[in-house]
């Protein structure tokens, strides 16, 4: 029962892209891939707004969420939001059985 989470990421001046280009350059993207339960985490662009980005987040289970949020990568990536000034947007879907 996958649990999808898209969450759209809204700043000023490009912050949004900067956000995402210093997740993959610090690792943290390669980290949250290698996470136990996780089977989707991309960003996206949407090509007539140059101010947000599009996070489509996917993982096996809510257990799988929750250890995430409990890791201390949730806290650099919040000090990361911080620092652009970002705002979020969050959407989730759920697979039925």
């Amino acid at each position: 029962m996958a649990i999808t989470v898209n969450i759209l990421y809204t700043g000023e001046s490009g912050n949004a892209k900067k956000f995402a280009e210093e997740m993959g350059a610090s690792g943290i993207v390669a980290r949250v891939r290698q996470e136990v339960g996780n089977e989707r985490y991309e960003y996206f662009f949407p090509m007539e707004d140059v101010d947000s980005v599009l996070l489509i987040d996917q993982w096996t289970n809510q257990e799988a969420i929750d250890f995430h949020h409990k890791s201390p990568m949730m806290q650099e990536i919040a000090q990361l939001r911080d620092k652009y000034q970002l705002h979020m947007q969050v959407t989730r879907f759920q697979e039925l059985d």
